[in-house]
């Protein structure tokens, strides 16, 4: 620590974002702190370096994969690369406190040094700049008189505009030659981002497509293995099968410079495959192959898969790190027919996804998973499989059970036991301990997901949702990055978290861009005008927003949150008989669906008392009464946000429990972060009418109030840091 303090005070003023790591890290006690902002000195070194010895913008990429880039391509001393890698390692136990040995802060502390040290010296080599030629041949000559020196000059101008013509010349010529001017990629490295187009397959028998698609699909995943390419998943590709469109068309719309082509057939234990790879805005062909293998075992399989994905990033001239060969070239099953059942329940999966939650598929393809097990025992996919069809089949019949979607947590740990490296068994980890309010631990398995995929936008997505009642920062960084990756069906999902987050944060220009965005991509007017009655809704806009949300009713009747809107909205207005009207058919399409409305029962029972319906309103109050406790009981998402107190203190406010009514908004009032909504929902809520002049209510308000501007604030420093702001 003293080293670095020195250090520190040689770089104050000249490197400020480092020097501004370097005061955190030399004024704490804490270990994890430490390594935190060991870590943070470590991105800004690199985060440097990528640009000014790889000429390129760093974005996204994690730490390994530009250190690794500086490696392969000799741009800094092995010992410096060694001291990065060793710090890059140890510094991401910082954010998970308790899980490292204290002394292992000491070889960060080392590397660290030594790391700052060598950048310094680096730094000082950069601004060191020869002198000019031609101003050092000026500086020794003897002054002119004025005549000599304006024709002195008048030559020197002379020459000087000779040798610039000369030099466009020859720029120009260099452009052509490199066809930089011609439309060719020239100097400018294109970004080495690809799609895999959807496999044809050409056999016979239809029952092969399976096959064939399973090829596909562990071809593309092999490629989202490799760090230094952009490969969108197959919810980006799967819209293009059976559609024509050119390959600078769909290149386009996926954000992609590159193109994967490729048909197949499987007849009798050979299969043929055909594939090529096309540089995308000239339509031009690059490299293509032809495979032809005869399936004496399963490895033949794996082996021309790993092979394909291999030949593209060789293409590319993409870098394959050692760890990630090896995760290409993995072999997941030793069983043909383990993996035979587990490919074709995999797109039963898929018509299950795609096909408007198909519940017919989703029960096949829980069997063919089960199929696939009994042939091996140890397919961690298979188990990964299964555990996503559990969630899908059960989520709302096991809520309120001790043992709420326990089955997904114990089949992703069998998964991990038999394939440690698998990402999409993170991914759900991830999303169960998001589910039990394990906030941490889930970001930990996200993590891990995105370390073994890290062109997956899923672990983004969920780390951006699960965080949308809390840190906005959190929600919009990873928002964006899912944006970023995914192309397919699922982006305007992504840009609604974005817009929710805008919104939440008060940021209103914003939420409309995207709002605006969305509609482009998906056409869905009556979800636009949701999202524009929403704005107006915490504007106390009501009538506007009654407005838009009757036009999105006209729209699609059958939606289930714009009865629940109306519901709301009239009753602010006081209208209580439409009130009441709307939310009937909210309750309707809610137990048509199966689901449960965890946290609108008590607004319902209002409308049903407001309307003199003494005996249904009771039901509904009691009903909201029973749905928190529970929740809070078993620890549910919504109970660790608080949310289940709020609705437990409307409940007993309108009742007249008073004091039960402050005991659940001191409760809620210790969340720490609160949004615009929240400000907005416990000023107008009717429910609190009995206690709202009171000064402990007043105060509550006035702390969320805080709360939120203070997130607002924080949301709005971060916007500007990243150059987002405008």
């Amino acid at each position: 620590i003293k080293e670095l303090e020195t250090l520190y005070t040689s770089i104050k003023g000249r490197f400020p974002e480092l020097g501004k790591e370097l005061d955190h890290l030399i004024r704490t006690d804490d270990a994890n702190v430490v390594l935190l902002y060991s870590r943070r000195c470590l991105e800004i070194i690199v985060t440097d370096l990528c640009e000014s010895e790889l000429k390129r913008p760093r974005k996204t990429e994690p730490l390994k994969g530009i250190i690794d880039k500086l490696h392969h391509e000799e741009k800094i001393p092995s010992h410096i690369i060694t001291s990065m890698q060793n710090l890059n390692s140890l510094s991401t136990y910082g954010a998970h406190p308790k899980e490292f040995d204290p002394e292992q802060v000491k070889p960060v502390l080392n590397n660290l040094t030594t790391i700052i040290k060598w950048y310094l010296k680096y730094k000082d080599a950069q601004a060191t700049v020869k002198p000019e030629v031609e101003e050092t041949k000026e500086a020794t000559k003897a002054p002119d008189d004025s005549t000599e020196h304006i024709q002195k000059s008048k030559k020197r101008l002379i020459l000087l505009l000779s040798g610039l013509a000369l030099i466009v010349v020859i720029v120009v010529v260099a452009l052509f030659v490199f066809d930089i001017i011609g439309g060719g990629q020239g100097a400018k490295e294109l970004e080495k981002s690809i799609a895999v187009l959807p496999f044809l397959d050409d056999s016979q028998e239809k029952e092969n497509t399976a096959f064939i698609n399973g090829i596909m699909d562990e071809v593309l995943i092999n490629l989202q293995t490799i760090k230094d390419l952009r490969v969108p998943g197959r919810t980006s590709v799967e819209q293009y099968r059976n559609i024509t469109k050119s390959i600078p068309e769909i290149a386009k719309e996926l954000n992609v410079n590159y193109i994967v082509e490729g048909s197949g057939q499987k007849y009798g234990n050979t299969f043929r495959l055909r594939i090529q790879l096309i540089e995308a805005a000239k339509d031009r062909h690059l490299w293509g192959e032809v495979y032809e293998q005869k399936i004496e075992k399963v490895e033949d399989i794996f082996r021309i898969q790993s092979q394909i994905a291999e030949k593209i990033a060789n293409e590319l001239k993409a870098i394959i790190t050692p760890e990630e060969k090896q995760l290409i070239e993995k072999t997941t099953t030793l069983s043909l027919t383990a993996l035979d059942f587990y490919q074709r329940g995999k797109e039963e999966y898929w018509k299950y996804w795609m096909d408007n939650d198909n519940r017919e598929a989703l029960t096949r393809a829980e069997d063919l998973y089960h199929k696939a097990l009994e042939y091996d025992n140890t397919f961690a996919q298979a188990y990964t499989g299964l555990a996503w069809v559990y969630w899908d089949k059960h989520y709302w019949e096991t809520y309120f059970s001790e043992d709420f979607l326990d089955s997904v947590l114990i089949l992703t740990n069998i998964a991990l036991s038999y394939d440690d490296q698998l990402s999409e068994a993170y991914t759900l980890k991830g999303h169960y301990y998001s589910i039990s309010d394990k906030t941490e631990q889930a970001i930990k398995e996200y993590d891990k997901a995105i370390e073994f995929n890290p062109n997956d936008w899923m672990p983004y997505y969920f780390k951006a949702y699960f965080s949308v009642f809390d840190d906005l920062i959190r929600v919009l960084d990873n928002a964006h990055k899912a944006a970023f990756l995914h192309r397919g069906p699922q982006l305007p999902q992504i840009l609604s978290i974005i817009y929710w987050a805008y919104r939440n944060a008060g940021f209103f220009e914003k939420s409309k861009y995207y709002a605006d965005k969305i509609l482009e991509l998906n056409g869905d007017s009556a979800g636009y005008y949701v999202f524009l009655a929403d704005l107006e809704c915490v504007l106390s806009n009501y009538e506007k927003e009654i407005e838009f949300l009757l036009k999105a009713y006209a729209i699609d009747s059958n939606d289930i949150n714009t009865p629940l809107s109306l519901g709301r909205c009239y009753m602010d207005l006081g209208q209580h008989e439409e009130s009441l009207e709307y939310y009937k058919k909210y309750i309707e399409r809610v137990e048509a669906r199966g689901a449960i409305a965890l946290w609108n029962m008590q607004r319902i029972g209002y409308a049903y008392r407001i309307n003199g319906y003494k005996k249904e309103a009771d039901y509904y109050f009691n009903k909201q009464i029973e749905y928190s406790k529970n929740e809070i009981q078993l620890g549910r998402f919504r109970s660790e946000q608080f949310f289940t107190y709020y609705d437990l203190a409307g409940v007993y406010a309108f009742m007249g429990e008073k004091d039960k009514a402050y005991e659940n908004l001191r409760i809620f009032n210790q969340k720490k972060i609160m949004h615009n909504w929240m400000v907005w929902l416990i000023k107008a809520d009717p429910l609190f009418d009995s206690i709202r002049d009171e000064e402990e209510f007043q105060q509550i308000v006035r702390d969320v109030e805080a709360k939120y501007q203070a997130e607002h604030e924080r949301v709005r420093k971060w916007l500007e840091e990243k150059d987002l702001s405008g």
